[in-house]
């Protein structure tokens, strides 16, 4: 994959299913959330997390750079990413890849996370 200027190459930018197990967040068992993860693979192995921000399908109001509406086929429904919404997650709590995003969404992203923390 091509490096994403100033950040080396983009090897995690992937949506996951994530499955949370915690009964503190939600009152569903076994509640499944999508999140974007956004750390390198290196990283991920190192330190047994990912660095991962919310999708939802819910409208958002916020527009850029608090979040960005995904353009995937393979969501059940229209979702957005809310860039404001970092996670830091254990890696097993990672489920199935949904889709890998492209570099231009990724970018978007990046970008988006740069304008909130400047």
């Amino acid at each position: 994959m091509d490096d994403v200027e100033g950040i080396g190459p983009a090897t995690n930018a992937a949506m996951q299913d994530l499955t949370l197990h915690s009964p503190t967040l939600s009152t569903r068992p076994n509640p499944t959330l999508s999140t974007t993860l956004s750390s390198h693979d290196v990283f991920n192995e190192r330190s047994g997390t990912v660095i991962a921000m919310a999708v939802t399908s819910q409208p958002q109001r916020a527009g850029f750079p608090l979040t960005l509406e995904l353009e995937s086929s393979k969501l059940p429904k229209r979702s957005w990413v809310k860039i404001s919404q970092v996670r830091t997650l254990s890696v097993n709590r990672i489920g199935d890849l949904i889709e890998t995003l492209p570099q231009e969404q990724l970018c978007q992203l990046i970008e988006g996370l740069d304008e909130i923390i400047g």
